[in-house]
């Protein structure tokens, strides 16, 4: 017990205001000192985060600076928060092999917050992240409360206590289906449905091998054919309370997983999995727990009516994200297994905008509330050719990266190329250039350009007309 001279009372009552914390852990057991809500009810606190990407190339930029600003305020929130553990859902990387800068900012951020804040940490791995890169040297620091989980074999559940007793922390990597089968022997795991069904199985086969509760555990087959179909609720209220079924006896249970389960809404920004459906999760198998913690979807989502939500990534990662608010979810369980979610945004360095609208409109600049130095898709609606459109957008937007052309933009130019392909051997040559200067340009041809445009190709047919005799 952590003592710092105060007395038993003023102890308990700096406490239940959030002015003393602490948490020590060894071995897998992590002790909670009691936190209390406004109405005196203990719970257990934690943060939920997934798909960070670090090391990401957007268009040519790399964002590990845009990574590090957003991360230097998850750090502030958790010192502010004080949560008994950080959850990460997999996608620490951006690739398996990941660039120099990515490595050192997550050797920075995870020694900020396990060494310097004293906050444990459990963080498995998805697709984008070797499994055996990141899980090296996991048993030296599961000491110190950083729990890395990059392999199916390494399962085991983490206990974090609290007044009303253990809650179970079961990471589930990521793993292709055959590596299931082959590090678990576990010949039924065809899929990635079942590949999880095996890997949850094993971390409950551990718990019960160090004399753990016992287990109350469905897989979730009867659970299925129980729910209705699945949607994705997106904007829930800032918070929100669920209830559901331990998953072992007496205990309540937090899966961590990182995969795409059904009734999950997809961004453009997700590497697929498998092709054919194969890579599909049943949300069932995730349906006994307290509460589960997503990673693989980039979009924040709690599946409707569920304690299953995804997270969302750290920063937005792809255009058809750009009205998506990106946050980290505060999840607090109490003694009867209730589950209150909080999301807190993220403000990035640089948004991700899309910008529609005529070329001379774009270059007035950004708006009220807009930067210009945000990274910028542009939507022009002139159905006139744009000479040296991005360089010219490039100085008002320094990070334009796209320059796409409306459905009604190119619409015209099909109309004009119908129209071109029609009628082309009854168009002479000056016609057929005079409309490409006009939409190369957006202006007229002059007569003394006209003229120099013929003189040259005059020249050029006496040039054939001689090669030819």
């Amino acid at each position: 017990m952590w003592n710092v001279g105060f007395s038993h009372d003023l102890t308990n009552i700096l406490r239940k205001i959030g002015v003393l914390q602490h948490t020590a852990w060894s071995r897998g057991q992590t002790k909670a000192l009691p936190r209390f809500d406004l109405w005196g009810d203990v719970f257990l606190k934690f943060i939920h985060t997934s798909d960070w990407h670090l090391g990401r190339i957007f268009y040519n930029i790399r964002l590990t600076e845009d990574q590090a600003y957003a991360l230097d305020q998850f750090i502030h929130l958790i010192r502010d928060e004080s949560p008994d553990a950080v959850v990460i859902a997999g996608d620490i990387y951006d690739r398996s092999a990941p660039p120099i800068e990515a490595v050192q900012l997550l050797d920075e951020t995870l020694s900020r917050i396990v060494l310097g804040l004293r906050v444990p940490v459990v963080m498995i791995a998805g697709n984008h992240d070797s499994p055996e890169r990141l899980s090296f040297g996991s048993s030296l620091m599961e000491a110190q409360g950083l729990h890395i989980v990059g392999l199916p074999n390494a399962c085991a559940p983490i206990e974090i206590y609290d007044e009303h007793g253990p809650v179970w922390f079961v990471p589930i990597p990521y793993a292709e289906p055959v590596v299931v089968r082959e590090t678990l022997a576990a010949v039924d795991a065809k899929d990635h449905d079942t590949a999880i069904k095996s890997q949850l199985a094993a971390a409950i086969a551990s718990v019960e091998s160090f004399g753990g509760a016992g287990v109350n555990i469905t897989l979730g087959e009867e659970i299925a054919a129980s729910l209705a179909e699945d949607e994705a609720l997106l904007d829930e209220p800032p918070a929100t309370s669920y209830r559901s079924t331990p998953v072992f006896k007496g205990g309540r249970t937090v899966a961590i997983a990182h995969g795409f389960v059904s009734g999950g809404i997809v961004s453009e920004s997700e590497r697929p999995l498998s092709v054919g459906g194969t890579g599909m999760i049943d949300i069932s198998r995730f349906m006994p727990f307290t509460y589960t913690a997503l990673g693989h979807l980039h979009r924040p989502q709690t599946l409707s009516g569920t304690t299953v939500r995804y997270s969302g990534s750290l920063l937005k990662y792809s255009f058809d994200e750009d009205k998506h608010t990106k946050s980290v979810t505060v999840v607090e369980i109490d003694g009867e297994g209730t589950v209150r979610v909080r999301a807190v945004p993220l403000t990035p360095r640089r948004d991700v905008r899309r910008i529609k609208g005529r070329f001379e409109e774009v270059m007035q600049g950004p708006g009220p509330g807009e930067s210009k130095e945000d990274y910028v898709s542009v939507c022009l609606t002139d159905r006139e050719a744009i000479w040296d459109a991005m360089n010219r957008l490039r100085s008002v937007y320094p990070n334009v990266c796209e320059i796409v052309p409306s459905e009604d933009a190119l619409a015209g130019v099909e109309s004009d190329l119908v129209g071109a392909r029609v009628d082309h051997r009854r168009v002479t040559d000056l016609e057929l250039f005079r409309d490409f200067y006009a939409q190369v340009t957006g202006e007229r041809l002059l007569d003394e350009e006209e003229a120099a445009f013929v003189a040259v190709l005059q020249q050029m047919q006496r040039e054939k007309e001689v090669a030819a005799s």
